[in-house]
């Protein structure tokens, strides 16, 4: 246990901002396992729109430094692929 007031005040605050990075971790993880859900169910007609949700999501993760910009990145690209996969018609080839 901290034993000066500066530490208590550390450990408060860094116990605070475990819970709200857990809680952007764990609300990126979620979209994007509904979006991968949807796109192989076919369910959802509206994958640009949904798309474009996790992008949000994404983005604003790897703006509070919870994930690299180069991860984020990497996520989207290959969910775009995803997605692009998913959508287009088999060609006659």
């Amino acid at each position: 246990m901290p034993q000066r007031k500066t530490a208590k005040k550390d450990l408060k605050q860094n116990k605070k901002r475990r819970v709200r990075n857990l809680e952007v971790k764990q609300n990126l993880k979620d979209t994007i396992k509904k979006f991968k859900k949807a796109i192989i169910s076919k369910e959802n007609s509206d994958n640009e729109k949904s798309l474009a949700d996790v992008y949000k999501v994404i983005d604003r993760a790897a703006t509070k430094n919870m994930i690299h910009p180069n991860k984020a990145s990497r996520k989207k690209s290959r969910l775009a692929k995803l997605a692009k996969k998913t959508t287009s018609k088999p060609s006659k080839a």
